[in-house]
This record gives structure tokens, C-alpha cells and sequence, in this order.
């Protein structure tokens, strides 16, 4: 018998919000890759384009500002995507993908402190 394989859905890393009219925005993702559902997502201060979110740099884009809800394409050129921007919620720990450059536990819990502090809670259970 064939083994099938789901890629990650938004249900794998959203486990609450408090109002999806409220927590969610519809964002400019910026071009150059693919960018997986649970992605945690920095703001670029210059164009206000998001982008995965390095352990280090100047751009703003160092600073976890969201989380990503529905892989989205933009290895050709921007592309729109749906983010959680705000809480109260809560995302599941497992279902978070941190940029390579956050390659350790300190790195990890630094980018977990920056989203709660939108109010985007973590919880390993969830």
C-alpha cells in the first residue's frame, strides 16, 4: 500500500486566536523563495515586505514579527500572503520554521520572545 504525505497545514501551527479579523493581515512576501506554511516572518522596515526572519541583521526583518499561515511561492517575484500579525494566539512550537541562520536553542527562544510580544504565544503541546 502507497504512503501518503501531507505537507503542513495552517491547522498544524494555528491552535488559537482570539478574531481572525483581528490577529490576521494579508501581507507582500518578499521575492526569492518559497516560503513554508509556519514560517516566522520579520517586517523589512524600508518596504514593509516581510520576509523569513534571520537570527541577525539591520534591516528590521531581524525582529520576528509574524508567522506565516498557508505556504506561499515567491521565488519568481513577490506574492501575497495570509500571516497571524497579532494576539492573543497561540502557534504550535513544532510547526514554526525559523530561518537556517536560527540554528541554536538561544536563537530559537530569542525569535519565541520577539512573537510574544504581539502576542503570538508558543506551546510545545499544541
Amino acid at each position: 500500500m502507497p504512503v501518503l504525505t501531507q505537507p503542513p497545514s495552517m491547522g498544524d501551527v494555528l491552535k488559537y486566536e482570539l478574531n481572525p479579523n483581528y490577529s490576521r493581515e494579508v501581507v507582500t512576501l518578499l521575492a526569492g523563495t518559497a516560503y513554508p506554511t509556519g514560517a516566522v516572518l520579520g517586517q523589512i522596515t524600508a518596504s514593509g515586505k516581510y520576509t523569513i526572519s534571520p537570527a541577525t541583521g539591520s534591516d528590521g526583518a531581524e525582529t520576528a514579527a509574524a508567522v506565516l499561515l498557508y505556504a506561499t511561492d515567491a521565488a519568481a517575484a513577490d506574492a501575497t500572503g495570509i500571516v497571524v500579525a497579532r494576539g492573543p494566539a497561540i502557534v504550535s512550537r513544532a510547526g514554526l520554521v525559523f530561518d537556517a541562520s536560527v540554528d541554536d536553542a538561544t536563537k530559537t527562544a530569542a525569535k519565541i520572545a520577539e512573537l510574544v510580544t504581539v502576542g503570538i504565544v508558543t506551546r510545545d503541546g499544541a
